[in-house]
């Protein structure tokens, strides 16, 4: 009886999750902390499950009208993720409720700044300020995580709604 208390629950939107898990499965990739210098810390990792949920999340946008009931799941399922994590980590249960309001704070931040570089503003000035945090490196891994920050864009937005809706996203590699 006590272990279905801690089972991870049923979203009822397995599309959702395994968008959501597509998108931590591409955060993870090694290649973004050993060459493209994100601090491999809980920060770091964050910062890139967030960018690429992000991705994930803009391009559903793009066809709001079919895909905002599976782009709040998307969204929803990121939060219990992080609920669930931290709980995990130890944060105590008055810690996390503030914790992961402060996260979702953070992501409506990121969201905003990387929409304004992709469309034309400073989006090397929004990674470094968001996905390198406090970490001085050079111009060029920040450079090259815009880079495929675009191409990604790019390739999203060549992916089918239906293909979406049925869970399935694909990212493109790290050049």
């Amino acid at each position: 009886m006590l272990a279905g208390l801690f089972k991870r629950r049923d979203t009822g939107n397995t599309a959702a999750e395994s968008l959501y898990l597509a998108a931590v499965e591409a955060a993870r990739r090694p290649i973004l902390f050993t060459e493209l210098g994100v601090p491999d810390t809980l920060d770091g990792r964050y910062e890139m499950v967030a960018l690429h949920t992000y991705l994930v999340l803009r391009r559903l946008k793009r066809d709001h009208a079919a895909t905002a009931e599976l782009a709040q799941a998307v969204f929803d399922f990121m939060f219990v993720d992080f609920d669930n994590t931290l709980r995990e980590l130890g944060v105590g249960d008055l810690g996390v409720g503030r914790r992961v309001k402060q996260m979702a704070t953070g992501f409506y931040g990121r969201i905003a700044a990387y929409d304004a570089g992709m469309e034309g503003g400073d989006l090397v000035e929004a990674l470094r300020r968001n996905a390198y945090g406090t970490v001085t490196i050079d111009e060029g891994p920040v450079a090259r995580l815009a880079s495929y920050l675009t191409e990604a864009d790019q390739a999203l937005a060549g992916q089918s709604t239906g293909d979406l809706a049925a869970g399935r996203v694909s990212f493109p590699p790290v050049a």
